[in-house]
């Protein structure tokens, strides 16, 4: 994995974070339900960056982002919940 930049886009109802290497872009988006949560809804990384780390690095930024705003994450998204559950150190971010 390397030190790619993310971008984090929001609105009041949905947010993206995007990924760019190489021309190829991953996301991850979300919606938010409330000041304190949001659900993570989707996470789409095209064949040029799997195994790259670029899913994982997006996923990362939530929770980071997360914690630091005092937010809870539901990750209703299958990539994103298969990263809370390899991640114990992530527990205390995500609800259901």
């Amino acid at each position: 994995m390397t030190d790619d930049a993310i971008d984090r886009e929001t609105g009041p109802a949905r947010g993206r974070y995007s990924l760019r290497r190489d021309g190829a872009e991953a996301e991850l988006t979300y919606s938010v339900v409330s000041d304190h949560k949001i659900i993570a809804d989707h996470t789409g990384v095209p064949d040029a960056l799997r195994g790259t780390g670029a899913g994982k690095a997006l996923v990362a930024r939530m929770v980071a982002d997360a914690r630091a705003e005092g937010v809870s994450i539901v990750p209703l998204c299958p990539f994103v919940d298969a990263m809370r559950r390899r991640t114990p150190d992530w527990a205390d971010v995500f609800t259901s």
